[in-house]
């Protein structure tokens, strides 16, 4: 029975998904009115430290392929505006929503500071799925700008966090070695842990289908474990990290890509469908009246008057500061920081839980469905829609393929233009690799031997199911120290490919010889497999 049920939940969670898609709300919002829903159909959830488990796992996905994803190139030119907001923003939030709270709502002044610490942060999921569910490229680099400061301002709330629980709990902590431990060693470890992790890529070799994605994801617990042995934030760790080795291009970063894509939504929905699940009703109707005005004070006053402040020595434009001040969704970190304040054993006077609980909601429903209106109506869109990506990313995400061949001296394409070249194909040529030096492919383009020439068309997807046949060349097997033109081969066969021990793959021809441990492809066209 429960399996069936988990079953439910998950086809209902992904048809939340394609519906979050489709209308720009955040995903967040669905999944957690969808676990409302459940609890209220008498499935009952209340063991906070099993979500606060889950929400640490799933911030640390989160927070990695959040890292992971930025295209760095794309970013830095407004990576200074975006590391400022998601520091100094996050914390002038945080004290302004704290003073709020203890001045007008009569809450006590460490409490409320917890308060504003804990939802201090924006949402990068959310924030994530509208930029893309709309396809909203801002003006300005604005887009990207939302992206770094929404993906790395969870570290800065977390260690406010921390420091305002401790002094409830009546720990005695030094505040400035506090903070800056929790910056310094996260900063150091995850550039650390990132620069070994491309060393290591370089010089081990993953050939098993699906082992670099479980490296991948080794090095991801890993990088928390040590940032946060050594007192430091392992989400900052993880952040840094993945942005380090997101913006290397190598071999199997394709599979880690298809691997957090499903892991990211799986997290996502086990962390906000329990959260609906764990939130009790009567509790949240007697928040919803302070959590409405909280979530009002901060997307009327808050987050408005902290992003004018600080971004206007910047010289950014008034329209594109309002966009940025709308766009402060709250979400499943402040969600995931409100488990762990409770989880800590600190007596509180206020429902910290259901009160961030509220705001969230409040901020998903609102501010997500007046992002796309908002950015129509401040002018904030840009047509032409400008956004770099690489080679890999079409090659991942797209129908497009790409081949690489190298010019040899009786190569019929070499020393010659490539308006000359006869391409018999729907194919092009996309770039020219010429001594370490990128060539962009015109007419009159010599082609010269050594060149490495790629070419560019529409990817093959063999919905028939076609079977290849992979065989590895070891003991005394007959074709080794052989070349192919020499083996014999079934008229239906056809070998398309082969793969050293060292993972070079060679597109095979007559003359090339086959050597021992060689893994050797064939298409078999009637699926017969000989024995």
């Amino acid at each position: 029975m429960n399996l069936l049920l988990i079953t439910l939940i998950l086809i209902l969670a992904l048809v939340a998904i394609k519906l979050s898609s489709k209308s720009g709300l955040p995903a967040l919002l669905l999944f957690i009115i969808l676990g409302l829903i459940f609890s209220r159909l008498g499935i009952e959830f209340n063991n906070f430290q099993i979500a606060d488990n889950i929400a640490s796992i799933s911030l640390m996905v989160i927070m990695f392929y959040g890292g992971f994803g930025t295209n760095w190139s794309m970013g830095k030119h407004v990576a200074k505006e975006a590391m400022i907001l998601s520091s100094l923003g996050v914390f002038l939030t945080a004290i302004l929503t704290g003073i709020f709270s203890y001045f007008i709502l009569r809450f006590p002044l460490l409490e409320s500071m917890l308060l504003g610490s804990v939802v201090s942060s924006t949402d990068y999921a959310s924030v994530s799925n509208i930029l893309v569910s709309k396809n909203l490229n801002l003006k300005y680099g604005t887009a990207s700008l939302l992206e770094i400061e929404s993906g790395s301002n969870d570290p800065t709330a977390y260690t406010m966090t921390m420091v305002f629980l401790s002094l409830i709990l009546g720990k005695d902590v030094n505040v400035f070695l506090l903070i800056f431990k929790q910056v310094f060693v996260g900063i150091l470890v995850g550039f650390l842990v990132g620069i070994i992790v491309i060393k290591l890529i370089k010089l081990l070799n993953f050939n098993e289908d699906g082992l670099f994605a479980v490296f991948i994801a080794s090095i991801m617990f890993g990088t928390y474990g040590l940032a946060d042995a050594f007192g430091g934030n392992g989400y900052l760790a993880l952040y840094l990290m993945g942005i380090y080795i997101g913006n290397f291009e190598y071999p199997g970063k394709r599979d880690v890509v298809f691997f957090y894509d499903g892991v990211t939504s799986i997290v996502q929905i086990a962390l906000f469908f329990l959260l609906g699940l764990l939130a009790d009703f009567s509790l949240l109707i007697k928040a919803l009246p302070i959590g409405l005005i909280l979530m009002l004070f901060m997307f009327f006053i808050a987050r408005p008057l902290t992003v004018f402040c600080i971004m206007k020595p910047f010289k950014l434009k008034n329209n594109q500061m309002t966009l940025i001040s709308i766009a402060g969704i709250r979400g499943a970190a402040a969600i995931a920081f409100a488990i762990m304040a409770v989880n800590s054993g600190a007596n509180f006077s206020i429902n910290l839980f259901s009160i961030v609980f509220v705001i969230c909601l409040f901020s998903s429903l609102i501010q997500g469905v007046l992002m796309p209106i908002s950015t129509k109506a401040l002018n904030m869109f840009e047509e032409n829609d400008t956004v770099l990506r690489t080679f890999n990313y079409y090659q991942d995400k797209s129908g497009l393929g790409f081949l690489k061949t190298k010019i040899i001296e009786n190569s019929k394409w070499a020393n010659k233009k490539i308006k000359d070249i006869e391409i018999a194909f729907n194919i092009i040529v996309a770039k020219i690799e010429r001594r370490g030096r990128t060539i962009v492919p015109r007419g009159n383009t010599l082609i010269e031997v050594g060149d490495d020439i790629v070419l560019g068309g529409q990817a093959y997807f063999d919905s028939s199911g076609k079977e290849l046949i992979e065989i590895k060349l070891s003991g005394n097997h007959e074709w080794i120290n052989k070349e192919i033109k020499d083996i014999k081969v079934d008229p239906n066969e056809l070998i398309i490919m082969l793969q050293k021990p060292t993972g070079q793959i060679v597109v095979p021809s007559g003359d090339t010889k086959l050597e021992e441990n060689d893994r050797i492809v064939i298409l078999n066209a009637d699926k017969t497999i000989k024995k």
